[in-house]
């Protein structure tokens, strides 16, 4: 049976305008011909779920993240919110802080307020979606997975992200390249740690990695902490390995503040907020933020909309930067 997924790639466009042209939103003449002609050409038949869904008298989806003041969930969130407005879709934005605590109750309020779907970039390995799941309240992961559901995710290689700024410092001539990252059970900290971890263990056969890897909160006070702590080391490294861009404007004060500071090259993951500029040496790796949004949106839409395919896993890659 064709899926509303196949309806979109037949006719050239995207799921999220198949959706409106199935709920009855007014698209542009053409494109309404074209999805009602890839239709008829598949012999699409919406299911009786599919059906229930489009009858739902809620509108609203929620998009659940971790720091709406970071600029990286901030793009995320604009990329949703314009495939959902695109698709008659109104979206709620909700800020957990990375607590698991107010993450589940903002689940409670999606699943009571009976929402068309949840976008959720979760703030542990395991977020309570039972309740909704078994409502059957379609959720995509963003950004990090959600362990232990057959749910449809879009993320980033993080481990080759990891893998990549750190090799980049030690083909820039550096010894000892040092790492901070996020918090225990986060995905993109776990993962990106473990890309540098794989490089250090390269350069320095039989190190313990762990004394040169510091676990901070995704804030500027944990960038800064970390680096501090790094640069109390007995053998400070000369570059660091900086997860998070909030973290990397902690660990450029850091640096700042410090009188070798000016030794130690960083590169930092993910776009600096706040308008800053790298310092001399280091290095921003942009992420692809919006488009992580845009993809998940149209994922949601698309299950919105009766999609009954396995879950997909998405991996939105993210293109060299010589910044």
């Amino acid at each position: 049976m064709a899926t509303i997924y196949e309806v979109a790639q037949r006719a050239g466009v995207s799921p999220a305008t198949v959706s409106r042209v199935l709920n009855g939103i007014a698209v542009s003449p053409a494109y309404a011909e074209r999805v009602r002609r890839a239709a008829e050409e598949l012999d699409f038949q919406p299911d009786r779920a599919a059906r229930r869904l489009r009858r739902r008298t809620s509108e609203v989806i929620a998009l659940i993240i971790p720091d709406v003041e970071n600029p990286f969930f901030t793009a995320l969130a604009r990329g949703a919110e314009d495939r959902a407005s695109e698709a008659g879709l109104s979206l709620v934005l909700c800020n957990t802080d990375e607590q698991e605590a107010k993450e589940t109750r903002y689940l409670k309020v999606a699943l009571s307020e009976r929402m068309a779907g949840v976008i959720l970039a979760p703030s542990s390995h395991h977020p309570d979606l039972d309740a909704l799941v078994s409502r059957g309240t379609p959720v995509v992961a963003v950004d990090r997975g959600a362990h232990g559901y057959d749910l449809d995710s879009v993320v980033m290689d993080d481990v080759a992200i990891g893998r990549a700024g750190t090799e980049r410092l030690y083909a820039s001539g550096h010894r000892r390249v040092a790492c901070i990252t996020g918090p225990v059970d986060v995905d993109t900290a776990d993962q990106r740690a473990d890309g540098w971890c794989e490089v250090f263990a390269a350069h320095h056969p039989g190190a313990d990695p762990q004394s040169m890897l510091v676990r901070a909160d995704y804030r500027v006070d944990g960038g800064r902490r970390g680096m501090e702590r790094l640069l109390g080391l007995p053998e400070p490294p000369d570059a660091v390995l900086v997860a998070n861009n909030l973290m990397g404007v902690g660990a450029m004060r850091a640096l700042d503040a410090h009188p070798g500071g000016d030794d130690v090259d960083l590169v930092v993951v993910g776009d600096l907020p706040f308008g800053l500029w790298p310092r001399p040496g280091s290095v921003v790796l942009p992420l692809p933020a919006r488009e992580l949004g845009t993809r998940a949106a149209d994922r949601l839409i698309a299950r919105i909309g009766g999609d009954q395919q396995d879950a997909h896993r998405i991996v939105v890659p993210v293109e060299p930067s010589h910044r």
